[in-house]
């Protein structure tokens, strides 16, 4: 068969072109190929948003074709109000918030769970050896505001805790380590560190492991959100718990960035933090163990949404199905 000079040339070209196509499939995407999202933590960086930096970090996030900021919380930022008005995409959240939240009107879901235990704990001084012992020694307990509706109002239904016991949380261990007759509400990695770094061993309980039905480190998103991006949503979470596991394997990546948005963080609390995240199963263990990273239930929505009925923090009238969605958690799980 004989080939004519202009089909040789348009041969030739079409081989360059499938060439160029086929390089670009197999290459990461351009920053301009990338859809921008802004994705908000409930607080200073630290090693409990590790998997996030990690997946920022490692290129998780241009994989899956998208260029994430990740904008730190703090005391004075309501990463709720900032979601609803379109200055987030994502927002790191708490089940309970979200669930007023949709109660107020507010067009929000929760739609992953990286944490699937709540890290906080209450701490006690080393002669404490139970929920219960604090009850019968009728020891103050020093919570912050926000515990009188979340993990308060479990520990008066199961424990039989009452509201004279309570004392005002100043987010401060001084007054626990001059005062071993103290109890106090903390975070998993952060208040027994400070002990610990002061030379005191507390009895940490936590809440998670006694039933405390909450999730943790949640990523929300709006309905808008939903209904008119589901893919990038997806794709967001899929990235997310990429990272998470890629976190728990060589977390110096995302170390990197969690230091350079947080320059007080040390390197100490942040293996701390890990090492407790690893030791507690917070973020592979229950479900994620077997179903994968991120999993949310029907089951343990239902489990906190009877708590919150008993605890009057809801309605009957509420869906709580409306709160959550299952459908935009990795398709193919992201096992530990």
């Amino acid at each position: 068969m004989r080939h004519s000079r202009k089909n040789l040339k348009s041969s030739a070209l079409l081989g360059m072109a499938g060439a160029v196509l086929a390089s670009s499939l197999s290459a990461p995407l351009m920053a301009a190929d990338l859809e921008h999202v802004v994705f908000g933590t409930n607080w200073y960086a630290q090693a409990e948003h590790g998997g996030f930096y990690q997946a920022k970090a490692t290129g998780l996030y241009e994989k899956y074709g998208l260029d994430v900021s990740i904008e730190m919380g703090g005391p004075q930022v309501n990463g709720m109000q900032l979601l609803v008005a379109g200055k987030r995409d994502f927002s790191m959240g708490y089940p309970i918030g979200n669930v007023k939240a949709v109660m107020e009107g507010l067009p929000v879901k929760t739609v992953a769970a990286a944490f699937q235990g709540d890290p906080q704990a209450l701490i006690a001084h080393s002669d404490v050896t139970s929920l219960e012992q604090i009850k019968e020694r009728n020891m103050p307990v020093y919570i912050a505001a926000f515990a009188n509706t979340t993990f308060w109002p479990w520990l008066k239904s199961k424990y039989g805790y009452t509201d004279d016991m309570i004392r005002p949380y100043t987010f401060s261990v001084a007054p626990f380590l001059a005062d071993d007759s103290i109890v106090q509400q903390g975070y998993l990695s952060s208040e027994p560190f400070a002990m610990e770094q002061a030379g005191v061993k507390p009895s940490v309980f936590l809440l998670a492991d006694y039933g405390y039905p909450a999730y943790a480190t949640t990523i929300e998103t709006t309905d808008q959100m939903i209904e008119q991006n589901p893919d990038l949503v997806r794709r967001f979470v899929q990235a997310s718990m990429e990272g998470w596991a890629s976190y728990f394997k060589d977390p110096a990546p995302g170390n990197a960035l969690i230091k350079e948005a947080n320059p007080e963080m040390t390197d100490e609390q942040i293996a701390y933090g890990i090492a407790k995240m690893q030791e507690y199963g917070l973020v592979t263990g229950g479900d994620a163990a077997t179903r994968g990273i991120g999993v949310m239930t029907d089951a343990r929505w239902a489990k906190l949404y009877d708590f919150m009925l008993e605890a009057g923090l809801t309605t009957e009238d509420l869906d709580i199905h409306s709160v959550y969605s299952l459908d935009y958690l990795p398709a193919e799980p992201v096992l530990p």
